[in-house]
């Protein structure tokens, strides 16, 4: 698939359903805070926004590694957007949660919703590459991405990783369990104190857009400030908190520290808040022109954090958000106009999506069923 889309070329539509529907079957089993637990000997790569910068994704996939059974790979939202291989970024990571459900995991940003999807680029670049119904395929099963991820170490801190925790004022917080743990989200924390991982963990997502206030709003859209206390969003969602809120939050769920994304970092990655609120952004010279570098953060079974950063690679002469403000209304490829499944691939397809209704009562999901029943054209 790698060389595949490295030429230029687009995945029929039919194996673009089987990777995104078999990504799907993967999420809705998790909660919206999905729980991952660090036995000895496994890691836990924290990516942040990689929004359609393939070719950085690739170069940033060699400094990882692959996933497997002991390294887990936690991409923390805005997977699309901005840039214009938004399509090819988010089929990699739909491809290797199916295959790898428990050690590739996908939080959701505030990119993978309909709004920003519209204006940014991602609706055009789905309709223009593979159809209409193919992105609202996409949008729906974005609502089934978890909202957050703890990733919970199993064994004892190292004097190393508790020295690295928090600053050096200050004792770490841990869990009951006197373990380091993490809560890694988009955007940030609550314009109310007192919320609890439960709360997080009950938010009802799948077929829900974040609109602009709650709980699913706030995880993906707030950024920390530097100031006391909470204040306005700059970006017009969402609110700043500052790290006095990180604190006492972190207190109430013996939490070590909070990682997010969702802003960009000249260095690739920035630790705020005392040590409490770690920003990880991994789209280097974003959109072509910030100059900034990528990043990511490794947790291992202590607790441990390490910081690796990274440079741009070359990419093919295509502008960041070429697809935006067409919002899809580029003409696609004659032999794209029309849905298709490949033979039998079809009625596994078919079978695959009644299966999801067990999961969801959406209309889209019947929408889809009862359209590929009626569709008599299932080669190509």
């Amino acid at each position: 698939m790698e060389e595949w889309f490295k030429a230029g070329k687009y995945l029929a539509r039919r194996i673009v359903w089987e990777i995104v529907l078999g990504c799907f079957e993967a999420c809705v089993q998790e909660e919206s805070l999905h729980e991952v637990v660090l036995q000895e000997g496994m890691t836990c790569d924290v990516i942040g926004d990689t929004h359609g910068q393939y070719y950085d994704l690739l170069h940033l996939l060699t400094l990882t590694g692959k996933p497997s059974e002991k390294h887990c790979l936690l991409f923390n939202g805005d997977f699309v957007d901005r840039g214009s291989w938004s399509v090819e970024v988010v089929l990699t990571l739909m491809a290797w949660k199916w295959l790898l459900p428990r050690s590739v995991l996908l939080n959701r940003g505030n990119h993978e919703t309909k709004d920003m999807n519209k204006v940014y680029g991602f609706e055009g670049e789905v309709k223009h590459k593979h159809g209409e119904l193919t992105y609202k395929l996409f949008a729906h099963v974005f609502t089934a991405l978890p909202l957050a991820t703890l990733i919970s170490p199993t064994l004892t801190p190292t004097p190393k990783a508790l020295a690295s925790a928090v600053a050096k004022s200050q004792a770490p917080i841990l869990s009951p369990e006197g373990r380091m743990r993490y809560f890694v989200t988009h955007g940030g924390l609550f314009s109310k104190d007192n919320v609890t991982l439960d709360d997080i963990r009950s938010i009802p997502r799948i077929g829900k857009q974040p609109g602009n206030e709650g709980l699913m709003c706030e995880l993906l859209w707030t950024d920390p400030q530097e100031t006391e206390g909470r204040g306005p969003s700059k970006r017009g969602v969402g609110i700043g908190f500052g790290p006095d809120v990180t604190r006492r939050w972190c207190t109430l769920n013996g939490i070590t520290g909070i990682l997010r994304s969702h802003e960009v970092r000249q260095g690739g990655y920035a630790i705020e808040h005392d040590g409490l609120c770690t920003t990880v952004f991994s789209a280097p010279n974003y959109v072509d022109q910030s100059g900034n570098k990528g990043a990511f953060v490794r947790i291992d079974a202590h607790g441990e954090r390490e910081y690796t950063t990274y440079d741009a690679v070359p990419h093919p002469p295509m502008k960041p958000m070429a697809y935006a403000g067409a919002m899809g209304m580029m003409r696609s490829p004659p032999f794209m106009d029309q849905p298709h499944l490949v033979g039998s691939r079809g009625a596994s397809a078919i079978n695959s999506l009644y299966k999801l209704t067990k999961f969801s009562g959406n209309s889209l999901v019947t929408f889809f069923i009862s359209f590929c029943c009626q569709e008599k054209s299932l080669a190509g």
